[in-house]
């Protein structure tokens, strides 16, 4: 299973064409597009109903998918779609607080993600605090997957430490995080094969025990 050829043409197009009238003209190429991607979610959700027990195959890949419509009302970019395909799958589809697998389809930018971004309070406190106690958990959790602690996205961080934490902290840079998240960049060459859906879950796999760790720090 795969993201069809024809589907990263279209946003190849969209992103050349954003305006309301080119994408009414075009509606059959999007909705092609988007039948394609609810089934790739759903081959997904399968398979990671496997491994994750989290993960069962009632949640909807409908619902995992986010709209297509851009909220411009408090944006400068004022083009009406996104240029690319998002969903977050989890329990409660693309809502839940806690952690999820994410995906992101674009021509030149597909990744996937495994983490919780930006967690509630309580969370948030939770996931440092297990950190302080059991660091050493973490790195094991990465290690299993063949990930190291620095291999965590850290475009959100804290520039100071937070509240409750000395600046000489052997794990400080960790708790600066507010979101802690494991990310993979994919090409189009590899979404097109065959064996994409082989090629993601392998991935998402790697990234388990990081997303368990997560879970129990909340205890969820």
């Amino acid at each position: 299973m795969q993201i069809e050829k024809s589907t990263f043409d279209f946003l190849v197009q969209l992103k050349e064409n954003n305006n309301r009238e080119w994408f009414q003209d075009n509606k059959d190429s999007y909705e092609q597009a988007h039948a394609n991607v609810i089934a790739f979610i759903e081959g997904i959700i399968k398979e990671l109903s496997k491994i994750d027990p989290h993960i069962n195959t009632d949640i909807s890949a409908k619902k995992c998918l986010f709209r297509i419509y851009r909220d411009v009302r408090f944006s400068k970019n004022k083009d009406p779609y996104k240029s690319w395909f998002a969903a977050g799958i989890s329990v409660d589809g693309r809502k839940l607080a806690g952690p999820e697998y994410y995906i992101h389809i674009e021509p030149e930018g597909t990744f996937i993600a495994v983490g919780y971004w930006r967690p509630e309070k309580q969370h948030l406190e939770a996931i440092r605090q297990e950190i302080d106690y059991s660091a050493e958990e973490l790195f094991k959790a990465l290690e299993k997957g063949g990930w190291k602690a620095e291999d965590m996205s850290g475009e959100d961080k804290l520039q100071r430490p937070p509240a409750g934490y000395a600046a000489d902290n052997e794990h400080i840079e960790l708790l600066k995080h507010r979101s802690f998240i494991l990310h993979k960049n994919l090409s189009r060459k590899e979404m097109e094969s065959p064996k994409a859906l082989e090629t993601v879950i392998k991935a998402y796999a790697s990234m388990i025990p990081f997303k368990e760790f997560i879970h129990q720090a909340i205890d969820q």
